[in-house]
C-alpha cells in the first residue's frame, strides 16, 4: 500500500488555496495568506525600476517592467488573437504580485504582449531587448517575426530586435513554455507534482526586462578576475575583434589604475597597494570601460580578494580569504517571497535579506539552487557577504536531455556571475539531486574558474538525528572540500588531504509564530521547539560549531534564515516581520566564529513573543468555554489549536467556525474551509461539494476536487484496501464512493489503476487504466501519464 499512497499524493492539492482571476485589464495584487512589508509599495508605475545590471551600466536604456497583456493557451496552439488580461512584469504568473496568481501547467504556453515605441537609432545603432531571466523557454517575436529564443530559467539573455522594428509603435510578444519538474531543465525547489512538492513554482518573466540602444560596435560583456598576489585585475572585454578599449579604475574621485588594449585579449590593470575586499571591509573600486572608436562606454566595479584552500599554522587544510584562515559562518538562503515567489517585491526587499543575515552575525550565504538577479549580488558585494553559489540542480529523474540542459545552463551561470567578488565557492551538486559525472564536472568547473573553490557535492553523506540516510559514491572526488549534511546537530566532515572540512547544512529548528505563517494548518522543521527554547538550542549548536572548528571545521551552513512557505525553520518569519532570536543576541552567539562583522546593517523587525504557545492557546480555549463564539475568534482558535497539536479542539472550533459562514463565501473563508477540511464528516466537506456543483462559484475547481479526492481515499477507499488481505472488492468500494460525485469517481479509478499497476496484473490493469486516462488523463503529470500508458500497452499485448 505504500506505493499507492505515494502515487495518490502525487495529485495532492498545493499548500496554498488559490482563487481564479477573471479576465481583466488593469492590475490588483491577489489575495495571499501573508505578505511582506514591501508588497504595498509595488504598483505598475514602479515595478523594480532600478538599473538591473550594476556591473555593466549604460545610460541609454528603457525599463519595460510594468503591465503587459497575457494569455494562456494549449502548448501547441498558435499565438492568441485575444488576451486574458494584464500581468505585472516581472512577477511570476503564480505570484500574488503578478495580479494573476495562476498555476501554469506543462501542457500550456504563457504569452506576453507589450507595445513599445521604436527608439531613436542613428549611425547604425542597435536596439537590444534584455531579459534578466525567463523560466524556462522563451521565444521572442517583434511585429509577428521571431527574433530570438532562449532556454534556461535562471540566466540573462539578449535579443537584437533592430531589424524587426518599424517606425512608431511595435508589438513585442514573448511565448513561454515552463514544464517545471515535468521538463528536462533545471528547476530548483519548484516542483509541480506535490508528491515531491517543495514550493510554489515561478513561471514566465521573473526578472527585469529592458531595452538598450548601443553603437554598431559595442561592449557585450566583461570578464574581471582579481589577483591580489600580483596586484592586478585581469580584464577581458567582449567586443568586436580589433576594437581598442580604454579602462580606468577609480577609488572615489582618484584614478588608481588604467590600461589600454584590444578587445578579446586578456589585459592586466595594475593596482599599487590594492585595498582588499572582505566582509569586514567590502571595498569596491569603480571601473569605466570605453571603446575608443565607437564611443560605447559602460560603468562597472570590482573587488580585490582571493579565496583558496591552504594549511594553517598547525598544518590543517582550511578555507583562506586573502591568504588568511577565514571561517565561513553561513546560512542557507533560498530566495522565496510570499508575495513575489522567486521575485522580491522591491530592490529594498532584495537588499534587506542580505542586511538581515549580516545583522544576525553571519558572514556567508549559501544561495540554494537559485540564481538571483544581478542586483542581489551587487548588494552582497556592497554589504560584504561571502556567497556559496549553488548551480540549479538537474531534473532529478535525469530524463533524456536533462544532463545537456544542466551543463548548458551551468556554463551560462558561470559566465554570468563571474565578476561578483562576493561569490567565493561554486556548489556543483546538492545531495543526490540529479548528480552525474561528478568527477568530470567538478574538474570542469575548477578549470573554467580557477579563481574560486569548488564544493563538488554538498551533503555527500546525510545524517538525520545521527542516522546516515544516504551515501554518496564518489566521496568528493576533485572537490576542494568534504561536506556532510547533519540534522539537527552539526558534525564534522571527514579529513582528506588538500580539502577543507565543512558542514553544508545543519539545524532546521522549527518554530511557528502565530499570525506570520504561510500555512497555519502545518509547519515543518527537522525538530520543533517553542520560541522560548530556540535561543538555548541554537546557542548550544553554535558552541558545538566552535568545538568542531578547533578540530578542523572550516565552514558551516545553518538551515535557514527565513521560513519558506510550509517550512517554519527560519530565524525570521516568511514575511520578514519577526526575528525569532534578537539580532544582537545572534551576533553575540556567533562572535566566537565571526568576531569582526564590520558595519552592522540597521534592520527593523519585531522580536518574537517567547510566551509558551500552549499557555496562549489555553487562554483562548478558556474564552471558548466561557461562551465566546465570535467568528473571528473561532477562526483564530482553530488555527492555534492545530498549531499546538490539539486535534479535538481544532476539529470542534473549526466546525463551529464553518457553521457561522454563509454563501457567497469570501476568499479568506474559502481558504480556511479548504485548509481545515480533512474528513468526509467535516462540515466543510459537504460545503465544498456544493460549491463544486455551483456554476457561479469562484473556487479553484481542480484544487478543491483534488482535496476531496484525497479525503475520500483516506476515509473510504484505503480502509477497505488495508482490510482486504490483497483481494479488494472493487464493486463494493465503487458503491461506497458514489455519494461523493466526480471526486469519488476519479479517486476510485486512480486507486484501482495504481493498485493493479503495483500488482502488475496487466490483464485487469489495461481496461481500468484506459478508462482512467481517457476520462482524467488531462489532470496527470506528463511523466506519470506516459508511465500508465506504457503499462497499458503491455497489458494489451
Amino acid at each position: 500500500m505504500k506505493i499507492i499512497n505515494q502515487l495518490l499524493l502525487g495529485i495532492a492539492s498545493a499548500a496554498v488555496f488559490q482563487l481564479p482571476v477573471n479576465a481583466q485589464f488593469g492590475w490588483q495584487m491577489q489575495p495571499v495568506s501573508i505578505q511582506s512589508r514591501w508588497a504595498k509599495e509595488v504598483s505598475p508605475a514602479n515595478a523594480l525600476k532600478e538599473y538591473p545590471r550594476p556591473q555593466m551600466v549604460r545610460s541609454t536604456w528603457t525599463n519595460l517592467n510594468g503591465l503587459w497583456d497575457y494569455a494562456i493557451t494549449e502548448k501547441d496552439a498558435t499565438a492568441p488573437t485575444a488576451y486574458s488580461g494584464q500581468i505585472l512584469v516581472p512577477y511570476p504568473i503564480e505570484s500574488a504580485l503578478s495580479g494573476v496568481k495562476k498555476m501554469l501547467q506543462p501542457s500550456e504556453n504563457l504569452w506576453y504582449k507589450k507595445i513599445i515605441s521604436k527608439p531613436e537609432l542613428k549611425n547604425g545603432e542597435r536596439a537590444l531587448l534584455q531579459f534578466g531571466a525567463v523560466d524556462w523557454q522563451a521565444t521572442v517575436f517583434v511585429n509577428g517575426k521571431e527574433v530570438g529564443s532562449h532556454s534556461g530559467g535562471y540566466q540573462a539573455f539578449t535579443v537584437d530586435i533592430t531589424d524587426a522594428l518599424k517606425d512608431g509603435q511595435n508589438e513585442v510578444v514573448v511565448k513561454v513554455y515552463d514544464p517545471t519538474s515535468e521538463g528536462v531543465g533545471p528547476h530548483g525547489k519548484q516542483v509541480l507534482n506535490p508528491q515531491n512538492i517543495y514550493y510554489t513554482p515561478s513561471s514566465g518573466i521573473w526578472q527585469t526586462v529592458w531595452l538598450e540602444t548601443v553603437p554598431a560596435a559595442y561592449i557585450s560583456g566583461l570578464v574581471l578576475t582579481p589577483d591580489i598576489d600580483k596586484g592586478i585585475l585581469n580584464i577581458t572585454v567582449n567586443a568586436p575583434a580589433g576594437a581598442v578599449v580604454e579602462i580606468k579604475a577609480m577609488d572615489g574621485n582618484t584614478e588608481v589604475g588604467k590600461v589600454k588594449g584590444k578587445a578579446g585579449v586578456a589585459l592586466k590593470l595594475p593596482l599599487k597597494n590594492a585595498r582588499l575586499w572582505s566582509p569586514e571591509n567590502p571595498f569596491l573600486y569603480d571601473l569605466s570601460i570605453k571603446l575608443t572608436k565607437s564611443g560605447d562606454e559602460v560603468k562597472s566595479y570590482f573587488g580585490m580578494r582571493k579565496i583558496s584552500i591552504a594549511k594553517d599554522e598547525k598544518g590543517v587544510d582550511r578555507i583562506f580569504l586573502n591568504n588568511k584562515p577565514y571561517f565561513n559562518l553561513g546560512t542557507l538562503d533560498q530566495g522565496f517571497w510570499p508575495d513575489g515567489l522567486y521575485t522580491a517585491p522591491t530592490d529594498e526587499a532584495l537588499k534587506f535579506d542580505i542586511e538581515a543575515i549580516k545583522a544576525m552575525g553571519f558572514n556567508t550565504i549559501r544561495k540554494h539552487i537559485k540564481v538571483e538577479p544581478a542586483r542581489w549580488y551587487y548588494h552582497a558585494d556592497k554589504l560584504g557577504m561571502l556567497v556559496w553559489q549553488d548551480f540549479v540542480n538537474p531534473n532529478q529523474g535525469l530524463p533524456p536531455g536533462a544532463k545537456e540542459a544542466f551543463e548548458k545552463e551551468s556554463k551560462e551561470t558561470l559566465e554570468q556571475l563571474h565578476n561578483a567578488p562576493s561569490i567565493v565557492t561554486w556548489v556543483l551538486f546538492n545531495e543526490q539531486w540529479g548528480s552525474f559525472d561528478q568527477a568530470r564536472l567538478t574538474e570542469w568547473v575548477k578549470k573554467a574558474d580557477p579563481s574560486r573553490i569548488v564544493n563538488g557535492h554538498t551533503g555527500e553523506y546525510i545524517f538525520i538525528e545521527g542516522r546516515e540516510t544516504k551515501t554518496g559514491k564518489d566521496n568528493w572526488v576533485n572537490s576542494d572540500m568534504t561536506d556532510v549534511h547533519s540534522y539537527p546537530d552539526p558534525m564534522n566532515s571527514p579529513a582528506m588531504p588538500g580539502k577543507a572540512r565543512v558542514i553544508g547544512e545543519f539545524g532546521g529548528i522549527g518554530v511557528f509564530i502565530a499570525d506570520h505563517q504561510w500555512n497555519t494548518g502545518k509547519g515543518w522543521g527537522y525538530i520543533q521547539v517553542t520560541p522560548s527554547a530556540l535561543k538555548g538550542k541554537y546557542t548550544i549548536m553554535a558552541q558545538h560549531l566552535k568545538l568542531l572548528e578547533t578540530e578542523g571545521l572550516s565552514g558551516s551552513i545553518y538551515t535557514q534564515p527565513f521560513d519558506v512557505e510550509g517550512e517554519e525553520n527560519g530565524l525570521m518569519t516568511y514575511d520578514r516581520e519577526v526575528v525569532k532570536i534578537p539580532f544582537e543576541d545572534m551576533r553575540k552567539i556567533h562572535s566566537q566564529l565571526n568576531p569582526n562583522i564590520g558595519n552592522i546593517p540597521q534592520v527593523v523587525a519585531q522580536n518574537a513573543d517567547i510566551t509558551d504557545p500552549g499557555v496562549k492557546y489555553s487562554a483562548l480555549l478558556q474564552q471558548y468555554i466561557d461562551g465566546n463564539r465570535d467568528a473571528a475568534f473561532l477562526r483564530k482558535l482553530t488555527q492555534t489549536a492545530q498549531q499546538v497539536g490539539d486535534k479535538p479542539g481544532a476539529a470542534r472550533a473549526g466546525k463551529d467556525y464553518i457553521n457561522t459562514l454563509k454563501a457567497p463565501y469570501s476568499d479568506e473563508a474559502m481558504q480556511f474551509i479548504v485548509q481545515f477540511t480533512s474528513s468526509t464528516k467535516d462540515p466543510g466537506f459537504a460545503l465544498l461539494q456544493n460549491e463544486l456543483s455551483n456554476p457561479a462559484s469562484k473556487l479553484n475547481r481542480r484544487e478543491v476536487t483534488v482535496k476531496l479526492m484525497n479525503i475520500v481515499f483516506t476515509d473510504v477507499i484505503n480502509p477497505d484496501l488495508q482490510q482486504s488481505g490483497g483481494n479488494p472488492d472493487w464493486a463494493t468500494i465503487e458503491t461506497k464512493v458514489k455519494p461523493y460525485g466526480a471526486p469519488g469517481d476519479e479517486i476510485f479509478l486512480r486507486a484501482k489503476t495504481v493498485y493493479l499497476f503495483n500488482k502488475q496484473d496487466w490483464q485487469q490493469y489495461a481496461p481500468v487504466a484506459t478508462a482512467y486516462i481517457e476520462k482524467y488523463g488531462g489532470n496527470l503529470p506528463e511523466q506519470e501519464r506516459k508511465m500508465f500508458q506504457d503499462a497499458t500497452a503491455r497489458g494489451k499485448q
